[in-house]
């Protein structure tokens, strides 16, 4: 939906606080006199003299490497025009925003009073010290041609003029795929172009350089169409001369295949479109208002293939979807330019990424239920977190390829693993156990197939090796929901433990239970009929080895689907009770809670297995366990029953297991508190490295805990992850979403990996 900004919410925005969006924060310690000492006087000169010696160090040293200047003297602004530098900085600094939260590039913005193109020129090549790249902004044509040409020219770092090449990026991936869908060859269509400034003539070489034929090209700007005939054309207009007596746009139009519109709104009619060729593509780009509404367009032409500039219709045209990570790759392999090769390469990368299987995260962000290439999704969406893994390395090897690159990748691996940390939205732990899942995936059983995120969620764990999912549910109704939903589970199998076709299976896996049971409240007749239930159908797959673990409890209350793990699969060997751990995934790395699922007010031995079974877990992700075992109470503090249970559990697994590093009982503001640790309780085992279990009293404590964090503290949390069954079984919270139920699929995956003996440590 369109968004209603009110003038008074936008000043407010802008003002409160520390005025406007940006901020310079340091990176390094600045507490102490030896801080500072070595940040300026006298340790600075260290550095200096490094980079003085070698002025390849200069990326060594200080920020340039990863310092992108945006630069503008305001004469071209959005869709505000020629409002002088000053009021240009509200956008400038927007722009660093999006390099920032994209891309992780940091951002100076800079505003120069200079509309001659010799004074621009200077003050911008004389910044190339300071600077890893330059990245121009909203300046006008023509002049905005020749600043960027002679800069890229003289020199030796990234240039590029968004407002020229962002769209054009764009806007070529989207063409390619639309033609793509419509079968037609980007040779022989006709193009028609409403506009001739910056964005239009870059668009239009973009396209020369995909295929398209310039005699196919006809190109409006405000005098009509740009013609031989005219002696007004500048040098980059008339490249797109054509030789013709035609001047009318509405004229023009009859037969095209192509439109697009970068010029002003409401200038293209139904009737211009329904003169169009058959499956006519319409990028009318002006904003806010297209050329033509996206209503009316789909309206006359329901064969139309549309794209507009904005949010609130399908197929956005935005500039985001390129400039922060063409950067990206671009400074990362030091380029000292931005060319062709790159910029293709992009168009590639993102074309290519449009009809991979699109992320749950994308879908809600967009009110989407089955986003997947087709007319109505031909480019990624903004928001999508695959853009920088694809995009970045695309750049980054074209310019390898084409020869501008200064320090070459050469551990993909490595540099892909920096990228997902530049993200911020994943951490290594998730990455960890999903590869190990890939190594070696197993039979996940979804005993709520007939659900459509269940289904997506089977769809994204197959495609990427993590499993191998069967579904169980009404095969009619998963049917339906594939096909609908244009999924691709053909070859999975499908099992509906209450159709005919299950009959013996049903009779003997109720012969199998009723063994189980037969003196524990089961008659044969009860065993045979529970059989048709999922989460009991699905144990016994487990339990019998034709599957190897479980996903269920999405739409079933946790009891539901935990008990019949507990009677069919039941405790492993070491354990004497099972217990529900979260992870949690924070900026400082993941940390592990429990119990915050199962057991309501443990005793002292129960206490102590639930911690051992959290270690043990834990240990499988290839982490060493720091276990902060909480209460109210630090070391002794308080001599409440509840602190005495909590110390004694610490006493007896320390005398068990003398290396393990634990400590408590102690309240959870001092277990992360380094400073506060070695000044009062020197002794802790945590003094010298912060916990990444927690260890709560009881589940109250645990649950309250894990909730807060994920909805304040704003972690992601992944779980409940079920401790001390025999085989792996994990209870879905109720309504996760497709990337919650894939990361425990994954999680599933591991365990069964390790208790089938076969987990090889990285």
């Amino acid at each position: 939906m369109t968004q209603l900004i009110r003038k008074e919410d936008a000043l407010e925005y802008h003002e409160k606080g520390r005025p406007g969006k940006i901020e310079v924060v340091p990176t390094k310690e600045t507490k102490t006199q030896r801080d500072l000492a070595l940040a300026y006087s006298p340790g600075v000169a260290v550095p200096c003299m490094e980079i003085y010696a070698d002025r390849e160090n200069v990326y060594r040293y200080t920020a340039k490497g990863n310092l992108v200047a945006v630069i503008s003297n305001g004469t071209a602004v959005l869709g505000l025009g020629d409002i002088g530098p000053e009021a240009a900085k509200p956008v400038m600094e927007g722009k660093g925003i999006l390099f920032k939260i994209f891309a992780d590039i940091d951002v100076f913005d800079i505003e120069l009073d200079a509309r001659n193109i010799d004074d621009f020129v200077k003050v911008v090549k004389a910044l190339e010290p300071t600077f890893g790249g330059i990245n121009l902004e909203d300046i006008k044509a023509p002049e905005c041609f020749e600043i960027e040409t002679r800069l890229k020219k003289e020199m030796n770092i990234p240039v590029m003029h968004d407002d020229q090449h962002g769209t054009a990026i764009i806007s070529g991936a989207a063409l390619i795929n639309a033609l793509e869908l419509v079968k037609k060859d980007i040779s022989k269509v006709k193009i028609v172009v409403s506009g001739a400034g910056a964005s239009a003539i870059s668009c239009c070489r973009i396209y020369l350089a995909l295929g398209a034929d310039v005699r196919n090209i006809y190109m409006f700007d405000s005098k009509g169409l740009i013609t031989t005939s005219r002696p007004d054309l500048d040098e980059h207009k008339i490249q797109f001369a054509q030789d013709t007596n035609v001047v009318d746009l509405d004229e023009e139009m009859k037969d095209a295949d192509v439109f697009i519109g970068l010029s002003k709104g409401n200038i293209v009619s139904q009737d211009m479109i329904r003169q169009m060729a058959v499956n006519p593509i319409v990028f009318a780009l002006a904003n806010p208002d297209p050329e033509i509404p996206y209503e009316d367009a789909i309206a006359a032409r329901p064969d139309v293939i549309m794209g507009t500039g904005r949010s609130d219709y399908p197929n956005q045209v935005n500039n985001v979807l390129g400039f922060p990570y063409i950067f990206r790759g671009a400074l990362d392999v030091r380029a000292t330019t931005i060319n062709e090769e790159m910029k293709l390469a992009a168009i590639k990368a993102l074309a290519a990424l449009a009809k991979e299987p699109v992320p749950e995260i994308v879908n809600v962000a967009y009110n989407e239920k089955r986003l997947h290439f087709g007319r109505t999704y031909i480019i990624p969406k903004p928001i999508d977190p695959r853009l920088l893994m694809t995009v970045a390395p695309a750049v980054a090897k074209a310019a390898m390829e084409s020869g501008v690159a200064k320090k070459p990748i050469t551990d993909w691996e490595g540099y892909e693993a920096e990228l997902y940390r530049r993200l911020g939205s994943d951490d290594n732990i998730l990455r960890f156990v999903i590869n190990k899942a890939k190594q070696n995936p197993k039979r996940v059983v979804f005993a709520e197939a007939e659900n459509l995120k269940v289904l997506k969620a089977a769809q994204i764990v197959k495609d990427e090796g993590i499993a191998i999912p069967i579904l169980l549910g009404e095969e009619s109704k998963i049917k339906t929901l594939l096909a609908e939903h244009a999924l691709q589970l053909d070859d999975v199998l499908i099992i509906d433990p209450r159709s005919s076709s299950t009959d013996k299976k049903r009779l003997e896996y109720g012969n199998i239970f009723f063994e189980k049971r037969k003196r524990r409240g089961y008659n044969l007749y009860e065993a045979k009929k529970i059989m048709r239930e999922r989460p009991y159908f699905g144990s016994m797959m487990v339990e019998t080895g034709e599957a190897d673990a479980l996903i269920s409890g999405l739409t079933r209350k946790y009891p539901d689907t935990l008990r019949p793990a507990l009677e069919i699969i039941g405790l492993a060997p070491n354990a004497k009770k099972v217990a529900g751990m979260y992870m949690m995934l924070t900026k400082k790395g993941p940390l592990f809670f429990a119990d915050t699922t199962v057991n309501f007010n443990p005793t002292e031995e129960e206490l102590i297995d639930i911690t051992l079974l959290t270690a043990r877990t834990v240990e499988h992700f290839n982490i060493k366990p720091r276990i902060a075992m909480l209460s109210y109470s630090n070391f002794g503090s308080s001599a409440s029953p509840e602190a005495t249970l909590v110390g004694n559990v610490v006493a007896k697994i320390k005398q068990r297991y003398p290396e393990m590093i634990i400590d408590g009982e102690m309240q959870a503001g001092v277990a992360f508190n380094k400073d506060l640790l070695s000044e009062n309780y020197p002794f802790s085992d945590l003094v010298n490295g912060a916990p990444n279990i927690l260890i709560f009293p009881n589940l109250a404590a645990g649950n309250i805990a894990y909730h807060l964090l994920q909805e304040v503290g704003g972690a992601e949390a992944v779980g409940p992850i079920l401790l001390g069954l025999r085989k792996p079984v994990h209870v879905l919270q109720l309504g996760s979403s497709v990337r919650q139920i894939v990361n425990m699929v994954a999680i599933a995956v591991v365990e069964a990996q390790v208790k089938a003996g076969r987990y090889e440590e990285k």
